[in-house]
């Protein structure tokens, strides 16, 4: 849900304002959000979290602890209602803070999964750690995170699902939270704070078909082409139409997930007049073919009980 409406709709004051670029990503990302692990420590205790190729949090719902990882230069001291995000899985433990209480601590922990196999831009602009305080998160923020701990705490149906719909949700808002308070450093977040390049990143994001290049695009950010490169390239650390065909690959693998769109149908969506000519672009960028992603595809929707096969017309 849109951040603004939803804290319109509850009658909360609005968190800070979120780049439509930002927005118009995360749209379009295929992330999962999914709780893994309640745990409950007492005493002396400690947890430790090795990479599995996926990101990591955890949501302490009681009590306190320490948490403590190579990416971090020292120990954190994490509170209730504290958020504490490893967006590439980086190895971490979580320990008691102070073994001559009995303080118990209670975790919310789970999983953040990039359906993809190429570097997805939100990935790439993350750091290895970071945290959203419970006591400088705006009031969204901290009501979504003590209704999760709530969830947590009954045997209401459906609980599963609400508490990974409401995770979902308090990632974005954590995302929002970061690029609200980064937008000074290099990268994704810095060229969000940045009204030309932000502009041209949000109708990539939201466009990713459109017949892009070098002069539409410094056209729009009403730069000349050769300013337009240097920036982008300054910000971004990557060539603006290298970004562009980084994108439509995410958004291609998502889409090919869809039993009822033809490659073919894809190809053209993306900009891409020639089927040929597309598979073997997605092959370059992601390392592998468009009849894998259909393969997996087909195979974890027959895990489910779904049907897999297309429309008539649809390859």
């Amino acid at each position: 849900m849109h951040v603004d409406a939803y804290a319109e709709l509850i009658g909360t004051p609005r968190p800070p304002s979120v780049a439509p670029a930002l927005e118009a990503l995360l749209n379009q990302s295929m992330l999962r959000v999914e709780i893994v692990a309640e745990p409950r420590f007492c005493g002396s205790w400690f947890a430790d979290a090795t990479c599995n190729g996926n990101g990591l949090f955890h949501l302490v719902n009681t009590g306190e602890c320490l948490i403590e990882s190579e990416a971090l230069e020292q120990a954190w001291h994490l509170q209730a209602g504290d958020l504490v995000v490893f967006p590439h899985g980086d190895p971490h433990r979580l320990r008691a803070r102070d073994i001559t209480t009995d303080i118990t601590t209670s975790l919310i922990c789970g999983e953040l999964r990039y359906a993809s196999h190429t570097r997805h831009p939100l990935s790439h602009a993350l750091p290895a750690c970071f945290v959203v305080r419970d006591a400088q998160a705006d009031t969204l923020f901290r009501q979504l995170s003590a209704m999760m701990v709530e969830i947590a705490k009954t045997e209401v149906p459906g609980r599963k699902v609400l508490l990974n719909k409401l995770a979902d949700t308090l990632f974005t808002l954590a995302v929002c939270d970061y690029a609200h308070r980064h937008a000074d450093q290099q990268g994704l977040f810095a060229a969000l704070a940045d009204n030309r390049i932000c502009k041209v990143l949000q109708a990539v994001h939201e466009e990713p078909g459109h017949p892009w290049t070098m002069q539409n695009m410094a056209a729009l950010a009403c730069m000349s082409r050769s300013a337009f490169a240097e920036r982008f390239a300054q910000l971004m650390n990557v060539p603006p139409m290298q970004y562009v065909t980084q994108w439509r690959v995410n958004v291609a693998e998502r889409l090919l997930h869809d039993p009822d769109l033809s490659v073919a149908s894809i190809a053209e969506r993306l900009g891409y007049s020639s089927e040929a000519a597309f598979r073997r672009l997605f092959k370059r960028v992601s390392g592998i073919c468009p009849g894998h992603i259909r393969a997996g595809s087909r195979h974890a929707r027959g895990l489910r009980g779904q049907p897999d096969e297309p429309r008539q017309g649809v390859r």
